[in-house]
């Protein structure tokens, strides 16, 4: 029982560090990219960053449910039956 409780933390704290690694590394190029087109082309820029809210948006929802499986998985782990 504790040896499934230790895997499914040990999981879990890989899933977040990935996830966040990931969402991390995806805004900076993002970002770096939206000043690379803004410094090419300024009269886009409310084009620009609207875009990129968007993107922002989703990706924090795709967090969200993340964190929903997440407890999902400590409070209704389905290994320990």
């Amino acid at each position: 029982m504790d040896a499934i409780l230790s895997e499914t933390m040990s999981a879990i704290g890989m899933m977040l560090g990935f996830a966040f690694l990931g969402v991390g590394i995806g805004l900076g190029i993002l970002g770096s990219k939206v000043a690379e087109a803004v410094g090419r082309n300024p009269e886009t820029k409310s084009d620009v960053v609207q875009s990129v809210m968007i993107i922002a948006v989703v990706i924090a929802v795709l967090l969200l449910l993340l964190f929903a499986f997440i407890f999902l998985l400590l409070y209704f782990n389905p290994l320990q039956a």
